[in-house]
């Protein structure tokens, strides 16, 4: 079982500057709940945990400890919130692997 660890989890809300409640609504949690979890008197599932991750843009071994770099390890991108994004990597889901890199080598060109 991988425990989280709360101090993180507080860091990384802390980082994206967003309140608890915002935090706990974006997971699909309680205020209450989250709140247990960031103070350390309750241990998330890993599926929760997981969610976390991804709305807090790390990884579920970041929040438990495994690693010490932040860097997520997935995306959570939503056609409300991105929708241009969205549409790119729906485009993008059934290319071949060569022209993924050509997309990938423009977006890189594009972004210098």
């Amino acid at each position: 079982m991988q425990y989280l660890i709360p101090s993180r989890l507080t860091e990384q809300r802390k980082k994206h500057q967003i309140t608890k409640i915002a935090a706990s609504n974006k997971m699909g949690i309680t205020q209450s709940t989250y709140v247990r979890y960031e103070n350390g008197d309750r241990n998330p599932t890993l599926a929760t945990i997981r969610q976390m991750a991804l709305v807090l843009d790390t990884s579920a071994d970041y929040l438990t400890g495994q690693t010490d770099d932040p860097s997520p390890d997935a995306y959570l991108i939503t056609k409300e919130e991105a929708p241009l994004l969205f549409e790119i990597i729906q485009n993008a889901t059934d290319m071949p692997d060569k022209q993924l890199k050509r997309v990938l080598a423009y977006c890189e060109k594009i972004r210098k």
